[in-house]
């Protein structure tokens, strides 16, 4: 029988008592019933609670339109920007070499572009293409959301000048809305294979939709696996109204507690840079989640032990602003000692035979002690190792608790109005059609 991941509260009790937030996870039993049933705010994007199951049938196109992308090219480029590429990223990360580049195997390349608006960012892809055989995954739910409809146009260019328009709607996938839009228009003019979002999904929550999984699938990871343990996490929280049980309804009502107790920061940290980006992506989706109505806690993300040696001094000394969560994974994939020097000029003989996995947990654990005595809460969270199976779990794991946390703050967890902002200014300043007067306003105030 397969572990799970599990949650660790002991080095919160001294901060928040173990008895008030199993109370409060046991009063956030309710929440659950509300996403069950749909009755509360942003009812209309609750179609990732039940996606690990509903995804299952289109698990087999998605790996044949994989097969074929690798079959035709030896890169694909992944057009997105927050959630249209964040979910794919982490797990992809998470999973790889980490010198995937410098393999002398084969390797199919995955590349990223509409994630920023970096002219230097993007004349240095084009640089790489021109020595790739490339494909395209382009993914937005309208077309037109600013970045990836920029990248998108600049790289059908390139591409379509490089092999010509045919060959490249062949290696250009589109993943966007059923019906409508931009992008949906373009595909269908050039005759694209296409994936649909589900309009009842939002971005941060996609990553177990085509959205996520086809560029998962590209890098030849199994999404089988994944799909599975994000299943296996939904059976064990989603119905589960026993607190002591439900790990799920602790985080959240941790946090919150932590939040209340005046934490308005979480760091998330990882003891190796696989991580890096399941952070990044954990980022946006409670900060896009909560962050609203003057409310909310500040996702911040910390790679250890690199980071000990920078942010390590005002995490245990500084502002007594934040608590800490960790993801401490159990087992390496790689065995590696370390060796026995005869004269011991660098004093670590003391090491010598021993796994450098045994250096990294007591490092973490030594880590978790000083930021407590620092007077820093630690939540750890228990990933047995890094694969598919429970990476799918901790995708499901987040999405729930972020669901739960945001309800317990009374915000809606699904729209993000504040986005919005400086989209009207950028589109101001820039004269497009619509947008002249606001436009004149902006330039008054910049004077």
């Amino acid at each position: 029988m397969k572990e799970n991941i599990s949650i660790n509260l002991k080095n919160t009790g001294s901060f928040v008592p173990y008895e008030e937030v199993l109370a409060l996870a046991q009063q956030s039993t309710r929440h659950l019933d509300t996403l069950n049933g749909a009755t509360g705010a942003g009812n209309d994007f609750l179609g990732w609670l039940s996606l690990p199951d509903d995804i299952l049938t289109q698990l087999d196109r998605i790996e044949k339109t994989a097969s074929h992308l690798r079959s035709v090219s030896n890169a694909t480029v992944v057009i997105g920007i927050g959630g249209s590429y964040l979910g794919a990223r982490a797990v992809i990360e998470a999973l790889s070499h980490s010198f995937p580049s410098l393999l002398k195997s084969k390797h199919h390349e995955i590349l990223y572009a509409g994630q920023n608006i970096c002219e230097d960012y993007l004349s240095d892809l084009l640089e790489i293409l021109e020595t790739r055989n490339y494909s395209i995954i382009v993914i937005s739910k309208s077309g037109t959301t600013t970045e990836p409809a920029i990248a998108f146009r600049i790289l059908k260019d390139h591409l379509e000048r490089k092999v010509g328009k045919v060959v490249a709607a062949d290696r250009i996938i589109a993943i966007t809305d059923s019906e409508k839009g931009a992008l949906r228009s373009l595909a269908e003019i050039n005759g694209y294979e296409t994936f649909v979002i589900p309009e009842n999904i939002g971005g941060r929550y996609s990553v177990l939709t085509p959205v996520g999984l086809l560029p998962i699938a590209v890098s030849d990871f199994d999404i089988k696996a994944l799909v599975k343990g994000a299943q296996a996490m939904e059976k064990l929280t989603r119905q589960d109204k026993n607190a002591t049980s439900n790990h799920v309804l602790m985080y959240a009502a941790a946090r919150n507690l932590l939040l209340q107790g005046g934490r308005p920061v979480e760091i998330l940290t990882g003891f190796t840079p696989r991580l890096h980006y399941l952070a990044e992506w954990w980022k946006q989706l409670f900060g896009e989640s909560e962050g609203k109505e003057g409310k909310g806690i500040f996702p911040a993300a910390v790679d250890f032990t690199t980071d000990l040696h920078s942010l390590g001094q005002y995490i245990q000394e500084g502002q007594r602003i934040m608590f800490e969560t960790i993801i401490s994974v159990g087992n390496p994939r790689k065995k590696l000692t370390i060796p026995m020097e005869k004269d011991d000029a660098d004093q670590l003989n003391y090491l010598a035979g021993k796994r450098l996995s045994e250096v990294n947990h007591n490092a973490e654990t030594g880590t978790v002690l000083a930021h407590n005595d620092g007077n820093v809460p630690v939540i750890t969270l228990n990933v047995p190792e890094l694969n598919e199976f429970y990476i799918g779990q901790l995708i499901y794991f987040f999405e729930l608790a972020c669901a739960v946390s945001g309800y317990i703050l009374d915000v809606n967890p699904f729209d993000q109005p504040g986005v919005e902002a400086y989209k009207k200014n950028m589109f101001a300043l820039l004269n497009k059609p619509g947008f002249e007067e606001a436009g004149k306003k902006l330039k008054e105030r910049l004077k």
